[in-house]
């Protein structure tokens, strides 16, 4: 990667101004690529030329090809015994009421076979086998992170903001279960209680509850939660009242925050924090959720998957929710055995 970039929101950002780790700049002026890891880490990267983005294929002319690991070379922090333990765990401390449901998740790590890897070609592996609504590539120094995300942690444009829980998972709308829904319901009221603590009192509001969407390979419930910012209210605080988003943490958030951490032994990173844009001078933002997304570290590849744990979970089926989760995505970002690229 030779120089800073940013690809997202249908736009192409170069000419890298500064990056900051305040939140308080989005509230300021410009055009800024955000990345808030899981853990917090803030990155916020300001672009002085900010454009239509042409397509992904175009903008791979010429470059060489996307070169990614081989499938057998992944490895997991949770392998399927571990992971099905800790669904048990999960279920445990719901059963002692110290929670009503919480997200358990594992980060699939490779080598890289070459040199410094171009989030840009992968990106464009992505749009080819797997287009999201929240796709992004985002190039700086020291970060890369590409994202495939269906879902959207807030927008913003002016003082409304919305946000677009994704809680429920299946093949098709028929293998959806009751525990899908009743577990996007509590995440709706998790992300209502987040936003009332930052909106005008009484405009917060969910105009859509457990749609089923289709996306490549599985299908969704997703709702909408909206809301007034309250004057005086701004980025700094949005992300104190939600983050980390509610559907990849579990509700109690604190409880479910505490029994996660004791659970997952690697950071979760870029993984199930937010990437998106924001763009101060006219009061507009989309901020995905972190998932279906790939990062860089030195000259290793790593992408999370998980699942949310209720009750009425079986720990074997939660498993396979995360490999059907990763396994689209796994596939694009791996060579073949042959050598070719899956």
């Amino acid at each position: 990667m030779q120089h800073a970039f940013a690809h997202v929101g249908g736009y192409l950002a170069t000419r890298l101004r500064d990056v900051t780790t305040d939140l308080a700049a989005l509230d300021g002026e410009g055009w800024w690529a955000v990345v808030v890891t899981y853990e917090g880490k803030v990155t916020c990267a300001r672009f002085d030329d900010v454009r239509p983005a042409p397509p992904l294929a175009r903008m791979a002319a010429g470059a060489a090809p996307w070169r990614g690991p081989s499938p057998a070379s992944w490895t997991g922090s949770l392998d399927q015994v571990a992971y099905e333990a800790g669904v048990e765990t999960i279920r445990s401390h719901i059963e002692r009421g110290e929670v009503y449901q919480a997200n358990l998740c594992r980060v699939l790590t490779a080598p890289l076979p070459g040199p410094e890897p171009d989030p840009l070609t992968l990106a464009v592996r992505l749009a080819e086998g797997n287009p999201a609504a929240h796709a992004a590539a985002i190039g700086l120094r020291g970060l890369g992170v590409v994202s495939a995300s269906p879902e959207l942690y807030l927008s913003r444009d002016g003082d409304v903001i919305e946000s677009r829980p994704i809680k429920g998972t299946g093949l098709s709308a028929e293998d959806l279960l009751e525990k899908d829904y009743a577990e996007n319901v509590m995440i709706v009221d998790l992300v209502r209680n987040d936003l009332g603590r930052v909106a005008e009192v009484g405009s917060v509001s969910v105009p859509e509850l457990c749609a089923v969407e289709a996306y490549p390979g599985m299908v969704h419930l997703v709702s909408t939660v909206r809301a007034r910012l309250a004057p005086g209210a701004g980025w700094p605080e949005l992300f104190a009242a939600t983050f980390p988003p509610g559907s990849v943490t579990g509700a109690p958030k604190s409880s479910a925050l505490r029994i996660i951490n004791a659970l997952e032994p690697e950071p979760r990173g870029p993984y199930c924090g937010a990437v998106g844009w924001v763009d101060a001078d006219r009061r507009r933002a989309a901020l995905a959720v972190g998932i279906r997304t790939f990062w860089f570290e030195h000259d290793l590849i790593r992408f999370g998957t998980g699942a949310g744990i209720t009750w009425g979970s079986d720990a074997r089926r939660e498993w396979r929710e995360t490999e059907l989760k990763a396994s689209r995505l796994i596939t694009l970002a791996s060579h073949t055995p042959t050598g070719g690229r899956s």
